[in-house]
């Protein structure tokens, strides 16, 4: 994905720039860490020059060091980043490459993440970026104190240092056989090396460390319920703080009766504008007060699902234009070539992020200075909320990340931690607050909905003559077509969105790819043209066939033969950098229920990190992409929400779970790519050509059991 338009996704899905880069005082890092040797970069890193978030105008040169990695004299090695972990398990795949670079045992690697005061800036944990930006970054850090070490054995010893290697944690003297801990070379140094252009790092096909599996860092305390996260955050003298949401968005406060709640021991009731919350010293107790308040609200006429892809298209909802166009040749010449065309129009409703664990933090004001502990995807993107909502600069606020469970792109805004703050400063006293259930599933933003139209024309022999595309408010990731075509015009549309919305993993490339990978199978039918054969016909990009030639032959797609009420159905993608394919099985009973029963993907993100951890980025992208394909959305009628629980909103079960398997291209020449969203992608329209397959039923809509399926005639 190129730069442009990673920063188009983020405005389009209102993620705020960040204008500051925070840099690490490096008197107050060694006072932290003690000797050794620290290694940084100088001024703005390459991480923010990529994101288009360096400094502002007013903003002077840095004097220090934005800071990565540090050696002690005991042989630790503290490595710092920005990043998040949410379950990706970028903890593991960057301790591996660290630990590669370094060359030392990964279990002398700790990560220190998410840390405002600790970790240089970073724009977020979004967009697979981890992997290709992060990764390098740390590798060259690693690599650097490397070299450093080698260096301070050979002024130690008084030899050649080209005689000398790095390895296990020690440097060696080939000549003498002397050996030395790199805890022994740091011991009384306080050295600090500058990450160069040309640090030495390991090209892939040499990796030992990185590139093998590897067990999660921290694994077992996952397992055993020892990790803290947010809602397991405890401070002295805390309070557990409860929010009064309005029936419906956009809700005015009109009166407010809280003389109940006022008069209930130990409850501090909080009136900021709009905002109301109480604070007690157990959370039942808030609870309970909250639910004495009586409030009466105002809120608008608002736009209702059934009017939904209406108005997403209505004169005045729409823009005319935004980010991702682009157009090439003549669409009313290819159109006139084409032996056949094709029009039709999907849809994708809004869906709900649904993490296992809902937005939490824990907030504390100490002599005007703001600690919060949160689970988000962009600590400073936080800090920079809190640091603007309470009017004190970003200096005095930090944001602390623990370990998160799960984001899926949900978690960019600090809306809990804003509000844990506000019941703090009032209190004087530090304030948890964890949303509920319902909370998360009304006041969080959503995947966008959307609207797609695809006018094509086809030759013959199978090439594609024409293609038009318009999005409409889901968003321009994964836009682009991936296939040949000489005439086409790919257009954007922002629209006024009825319900708030966000980034979701994988973005709107989710939606582009179920309408283009679903349009391609009709016009596969509509040329009387095996699927994948229509499809590798039209591309041109040898990765792409890669992918979709090997899940096939996985799958056995030349095997199969569609029966009524089973069907096959295939897709593929390119996002991020990153290559899938998916081959589908599903069976559709008389009722018209459907199962998928069996997927094969392959996917191939170049040099593979961790593969264990791969193919489970890849699995649970299969199995969280069930959900949006086949029975999630969000139900709502006039600013409210209809199915805000578990037990209204469907998501994967068990039982809902086919045969996956992962296969995994290892392209030890191609620099790694991220995994985090791009598997996501394939499944939705692989299931939707499957039941096309089983049934004869061709489903435009997202999610594609939304009605009932009439059992039909096999077409495939």
């Amino acid at each position: 994905m190129t730069d442009k338009l990673l920063n188009a996704e983020l405005e389009q899905h209102a993620v705020d720039r960040l204008r500051h880069l925070f840099e690490v005082n490096r008197r107050d890092l060694f006072k932290f860490l003690g000797a050794g040797i620290v290694v940084g970069v100088c001024a703005p890193t390459l991480l923010s020059q990529q994101s288009g978030r360096g400094r502002s105008s007013g903003d002077a040169t840095p004097a220090d060091i934005a800071s990565w990695l540090h050696i002690g004299a005991n042989g630790k090695v503290t490595v710092f980043t920005g990043k998040v972990e949410m379950g990706q398990n970028i903890r593991t795949s960057l301790t591996q490459q660290v630990a590669e670079e370094l060359r030392t045992p990964e279990a002398s690697v700790e990560m220190v993440m998410g840390d405002t005061d600790l970790t240089p800036f970073d724009m977020g944990t979004f967009g697979s970026r981890t992997t290709p930006t992060m990764g390098p970054q740390l590798r060259k850090a690693a690599a650097s104190a490397r070299e450093a070490l080698v260096d301070l054995a050979a002024q130690r010893w008084q030899v050649d240092r080209a005689q000398l290697s790095a390895a296990n944690g020690s440097v060696t003297d080939s000549k003498s056989g002397k050996n030395i801990s790199y805890g022994e070379l740091t011991h009384g140094e306080k050295l600090v090396k500058i990450i160069g252009p040309d640090a030495p790092v390991a090209a892939a096909s040499q990796w030992h460390i990185a590139g093998a599996a590897s067990p999660k860092v921290n694994g077992k305390a996952f397992v055993t319920g020892a990790h803290q996260y947010t809602s397991d955050i405890t401070r002295p003298g805390m309070l557990y703080g409860k929010v009064l949401r309005p029936k419906a968005f956009n809700a005015k406060l009109v009166s407010l009766d809280s003389s109940a709640a006022e008069k209930m021991p130990g409850v501090k009731v909080v009136r900021d504008g709009d905002f109301v919350g109480v604070a007690a010293a157990d959370s039942e107790t808030a609870s309970t007060a909250l639910a004495t308040i009586q409030a009466q609200w105002n809120a608008p006429q608002q736009v209702s699902e059934a009017e939904l892809f209406a108005h997403l298209k209505a004169p005045g909802a729409s823009a005319n234009s935004g980010n991702g166009n682009r157009e090439n040749g003549s669409i009313q010449a290819g159109m006139a070539s084409a032996t056949k065309t094709l029009s039709q129009i999907y849809t994708a409703a809004y869906i709900a992020h649904a993490p296992l664990e809902p937005r939490a933090a824990v907030a504390a004001w100490t002599d005007n200075k703001l600690t919060v502990w949160t689970g988000t995807q962009r600590p400073f993107g936080v800090r920079e909320e809190l640091a603007t909502a309470f009017h004190v600069p970003t200096d005095r606020v930090r944001v602390i990340v623990p370990d998160t469970g799960s984001a899926y792109g949900g978690k960019h805004t600090g809306d809990a931690a804003v509000e844990a703050a506000r019941l703090s400063k009032a209190t004087g006293k530090p304030v948890k607050l964890v949303w509920t259930r319902e909370e998360e599933f009304t006041w969080a933003y959503f995947r966008p909905a959307g609207v797609i139209e695809i006018k094509s024309g086809v030759h013959d022999d199978g090439t594609l003559a024409a293609w038009e595309y318009h999005n409409y408010n889901s968003g321009p990731a994964g836009i682009e077509t991936f296939y040949t075509v000489a005439n086409k015009r790919i257009e954007f549309h922002p629209a006024d969105s009825p319900l708030r919305q966000g980034s979701y993993r994988g973005l709107a490339a989710t939606a582009n790819h179920f309408a283009r990978e679903v349009h391609m199978d009709e016009l596969a039918q509509l040329l009387k043209m095996d699927s994948l054969q229509f499809r590798l016909k039209n591309i041109a990009d040898p990765r792409l066939r890669a992918v979709f030639e090997t899940a096939a032959a996985r799958f056995g797609w030349s095997k199969q033969q569609a029966t009524p009420g089973r069907g096959f159905g295939i897709a593929g993608g390119f996002e991020k950098n990153g290559y899938i394919a998916m081959c589908a099985e599903v069976t559709a009973g008389p009722s018209g229920d459907v199962k998928i029963t069996r997927v094969v993907a392959a996917f191939d993100c170049g040099a593979v990190v961790n593969p264990n951890g791969l193919r489970n980025q890849v699995s649970g992208a299969i199995v969280q992409a069930i959900g949006g394909a086949l029975f999630e959305a969000i139900h709502f009628d006039n600013g409210r929400i209809l199915n805000p629980h578990f037990r209204d909103y469907r998501v994967p079960r068990f039982r809902d779970l086919p045969e996956i398997q992962v296969e995994l291209l290892d392209r030890k020449d191609v620099p790694s790519a991220g995994a985090g969203e791009t598997p996501i992608v394939g499944l939705a329209p692989a299931v939707g050509n499957a039941i096309f397959s089983a049934t004869g039923v061709r489903l435009r809509g997202l999610p594609l059991m939304a009605q009932a399926l009439p059992l039909q005639s096999p077409a495939r």
